[in-house]
């Protein structure tokens, strides 16, 4: 598989998770502020791979999407958040 259809894939099931968990978080106000100040990262890191993205660099991009999914998965492991992240398919 092409690094660039790799990354495609990869940012749109981060996006996925991501925007599932959100959706199940509380309020900010009443969030674990560790919980919700780790979700603001694992956010930015998608949008770096997508910024990288588009500049072509999927080498980079490839990179903040891993930490992205990192971060996802760490929260989920601590039992913190829940998601299934979707196959990549080739």
């Amino acid at each position: 598989m092409k690094l660039e259809v790799l990354v495609d894939r990869y940012i749109q099931n981060a996006r996925i998770a991501l925007n599932e968990v959100e959706g199940r978080m509380p309020k900010k106000k009443t969030c674990n502020k560790k919980v919700f100040k780790v979700l603001e990262s694992a956010s930015r890191y998608l949008e770096d791979a997508q910024f990288y993205q588009t500049k072509r660099n999927f080498k980079t991009a490839l990179t903040s999407v891993a930490y992205c999914e990192g971060l996802l998965d760490a929260l989920r492991i601590l039992g913190l958040v829940t998601f299934q992240w979707s196959p990549v398919r080739e």
